[in-house]
């Protein structure tokens, strides 16, 4: 998938490898730097194998190789080659040991600006986000962007990657905030091809980790249908100040019914916004649901969907009260109304789940559209579902 720079000795290479050959067979992995300039010898160092998906892959699973060598390499910027040798160690064949020389990384004389390795970084707060695939609603992706532009304000960036989810609708959704400049959007179409967990997500936040890892202060991993959401007198700068200590966090979950609406919306339901109408939060107890995070990029080695198990540094879950995100699961893959049911209910049991009435989000839509209007004027006004 790729290869970057971690620094002036390491490199990252993130790609897929066969799920059966990482379970039972001992796959080994090294790393070759050749020089351009034939008056360097070619420098070597034992590749550092990490699987980031948590044994979720299928027919195939992610890998993340970390090539460390004992000495800057290509410092004087002559260019050169990372060359992964990847050998089977007999897997799959016990007669033979195939080793498959991959070249990884090409290096242009002088390409290298090693100066971003200890430049303050251009953003304070950059968005990774996982593939988005199928017929997204071009209407929840609006809301979404706009609501967390605002909220990371301008020193940020969202990075999005398209595995067949953009299409012509959401593209119109994206192309004004690509066009200031908040937006980058990532084709990651032909990883369709193979079959991972997920449309292969470790493998795309992993490259996207990887990728700007040194662009960035902190780098936050949640999904399209997930809002984030500091209380009142918080700020993204007041929170992460607060958190500057540890190399990575988790945020709670709020989870929100996809099809429960306040009555007083009736009749106008489709003027108002996603997160605007659907106001019922899921309270059931003694489940253990799914946390999101953020963390410090320089400090992860690889990174997986609801945490990273490679960081140096610490790690805090207790982060209640200073920030969490609501989940509207379901929706970003709705292209119709979703308010099936309307009532003037401040707590109801519905499909055996208990819900209590929690307009948190809701409240501040309206800002979110005077932001969205300030900003790109109203080219989205006529955004369809």
């Amino acid at each position: 998938m790729g290869a970057y720079r971690g620094g002036p000795n390491t490199f990252a290479i993130v790609g897929l490898a066969s799920k059966p050959l990482q379970v039972y067979g001992r796959p080994a992995y090294d790393c070759l730097w050749a020089p351009l300039n034939s008056s360097h010898e070619p420098i070597s160092a034992v590749g550092y194998k990490m699987l980031p998906d948590w044994g979720y892959g299928r027919v195939y699973t992610v890998v993340v190789v970390n090539c460390t060598f004992s000495d800057p390499i290509n410092a004087d910027n002559s260019g050169g080659k990372l060359v992964l040798r990847a050998s089977t160690s007999g897997g799959g064949d016990r007669k033979f040991n195939l080793t498959h020389n991959i070249d990884a990384l090409v290096e242009k004389p002088g390409s290298v600006n090693f100066t971003v390795f200890t430049s303050p970084p251009k953003y304070k707060y950059l968005y990774c986000g996982s593939s988005l695939y199928g017929n997204l609603s071009p209407q929840r992706v609006r809301e979404w962007l706009a609501y967390h532009i605002r909220l990371f304000g301008p020193e940020s960036h969202f990075v999005i990657h398209d595995a067949g989810g953009v299409h012509e609708e959401v593209m119109e959704v994206l192309r004004p905030w690509m066009e200031l400049g908040y937006v980058t959007l990532q084709d990651v179409r032909e990883q369709e091809r193979f079959d991972g967990y997920y449309h292969n997500q470790f493998m795309v936040v992993n490259d996207c980790l990887h990728r700007y890892k040194f662009m960035a202060k902190w780098m936050f991993f949640f999904d399209v249908d997930e809002f984030i959401y500091m209380p009142p007198k918080n700020t993204i700068k007041s929170v992460l100040n607060s958190l500057s200590d540890y190399s990575q966090f988790t945020i709670e979950q709020m989870p929100m019914s996809s099809k429960l609406c306040f009555s007083q919306n009736a009749g106008k339901t489709y003027r108002k916004w996603g997160f605007e109408k659907l106001v019922y939060r899921d309270v059931k107890r003694g489940i253990r649901r799914d946390r999101k995070y953020a963390v410090q990029p320089r400090n992860v080695y690889a990174t997986g969907v609801h945490m990273s198990q490679n960081v140096a540094g610490k790690t805090t879950h207790k982060t209640e009260g200073r920030i969490k995100y609501f989940h509207y699961h379901g929706t970003i893959a709705q292209r119709r109304e979703p308010c099936r049911n309307l009532g003037n209910w401040t707590e109801i049991t519905f499909e055996n789940n208990p819900y209590v009435l929690d307009t948190t989000v809701s409240d501040i839509a309206g800002f979110v559209k005077k932001f969205e209007l300030k900003m790109i004027g109203s080219r989205l006004q006529k955004t369809r579902q």
